[in-house]
C-alpha cells in the first residue's frame, strides 16, 4: 500500500514555536507528531510512504534518516522502533513550493502513486484506533472499490472548522456523498459529519483536482475536489472505531500530551497530585471571599511565607 502524508502547512497557530521547526515535529509525549502518523501508516500495511513537505521542513527528512552518532552506538534503544519503521517502509519526500492547499499537495503524489489506489493521512493528526484507522478505510475501499474518507460527528459550533459531508446512509456508518462543503457556516447545512483527514483515494482523484477551481485564497481544497469527483463516480464517507487527536492548535496539542501522558501508569502516578492541586487551587479561586476554606488557605500561605 502507498500512503501520502501532506505535511507542508506553515503552522502559524503555533508561532513562535514553529518559526524554525515544523509543526509536525512538535512532540506528543516522547516522539514527534509525524512519527505517530508514519506508525499508523505502517501498522495499516503501508510499505511506501511519500511525505509532502515545504520550505523549512528539512527536520522531517532528518528524523527518518540514518544518524551515525545515534544509530551505531547501541546506547539508545528507544530509537530502535524508529529504525524499524524505516526498515518496513520506504519513505520519500517531495516539496510543495508554495502553500496552495491540501488538494495541490496531494496532487504532487501523482507520479508516485500512478494508477494505484492510495491512502492519505494528515501530518498533524494522531489517530488512536484498533484496527488502525487507515486499515479500517482500506477494508472499506476493498468492499466498495471507491474513494472513501473518515468522518465523525462534530458540534454545531465546530462545523466551520471542517469539510462537511451530506449524503445518504447506505449501511450503518457508511454514507454515499452527495454534497461536500469546505468549512461552511452551520446555517448552510444540517449535516454534522466532519471530514477528519484520513482517506483512501482512487487514482481518479487527480483528474478531479485538475478540474477544481481555487478558492478565494487561491488554494485548492480537497473537499472541493471530492465534490467534483462525485460527478464521475461514487464517493463514500464512513465513521470509524477509535479516537482522533487533531493537533491543530495549542490547546489541542496540550490536551493530547496530557492524555497520552496520563495513559502511562508511571506518568499518571506523578501527574495525579499535580492535577489535583491545580484543580483545588482553581476551586479556591472561585470560592466567595471570606469562606472558611479560603481563609484557611490564606493563613496557611501567610504562615509559610513568615
Amino acid at each position: 500500500m502507498k500512503v501520502v502524508i501532506p505535511a507542508a502547512g506553515l503552522g502559524t497557530r503555533f508561532l513562535p514555536a514553529t518559526k524554525s521547526q515544523p509543526k509536525e515535529m512538535l512532540p506528543v509525549l516522547d516522539r514527534p507528531i509525524i512519527q505517530y502518523v508514519v506508525e499508523e501508516a505502517v501498522a495499516s500495511g503501508a510499505d511506501d510512504i511519500l511525505i509532502v513537505t515545504g520550505r523549512g521542513k528539512r527536520a522531517l527528512e532528518d528524523h527518518f534518516d540514518h544518524s551515525p552518532e545515534f544509530d551505531s552506538s547501541g546506547k539508545y534503544p528507544e530509537l530502535e522502533h524508529l529504525a524499524e519503521l524505516v526498515r518496513h517502509a520506504r519513505i520519500h519526500f517531495v516539496r510543495q513550493r508554495e502553500p496552495r492547499g491540501l488538494a495541490d499537495a496531494i496532487g504532487l503524489a501523482r507520479q508516485h502513486t500512478g494508477s494505484e489506489p492510495f491512502g492519505v493521512l494528515l501530518g498533524d493528526t494522531i489517530n488512536v484506533c484498533e484496527p488502525p484507522l487507515l486499515r479500517q478505510l482500506w477494508d472499506r475501499y476493498e468492499k466498495l472499490q471507491a474513494t472513501v474518507m473518515a468522518v465523525e460527528q462534530v458540534a454545531a459550533e465546530k462545523v466551520h472548522d471542517y469539510g462537511i459531508v451530506e449524503g445518504k446512509e447506505e449501511s450503518p456508518g457508511v454514507f454515499r456523498c452527495e454534497r461536500l462543503l469546505e468549512k461552511p457556516d452551520p446555517s448552510e447545512t444540517r449535516s454534522r459529519l466532519g471530514i477528519t483527514g484520513a482517506y483512501v483515494f482512487t487514482p481518479d482523484i487527480y483528474s478531479a483536482i485538475d478540474r477544481t477551481r481555487p478558492d478565494a485564497r487561491g488554494e485548492l481544497q480537497i473537499t472541493d475536489a471530492l465534490q467534483v469527483l462525485t460527478a464521475d463516480e461514487p464517493v463514500y464517507a464512513t465513521t470509524f472505531q477509535g479516537t482522533r487527536y487533531d493537533i491543530g492548535d495549542r490547546f489541542l496539542w496540550l490536551r493530547a500530551n496530557l492524555e497520552f501522558a496520563y495513559g502511562v501508569p508511571e506518568h499518571r502516578a506523578r501527574l495525579r497530585p499535580i492535577l489535583e492541586r491545580l484543580l483545588e487551587e482553581s476551586s479556591d479561586s472561585v470560592r466567595p471571599h471570606g469562606s472558611p476554606r479560603s481563609r484557611r488557605t490564606h493563613r496557611q500561605k501567610r504562615g509559610h511565607a513568615e
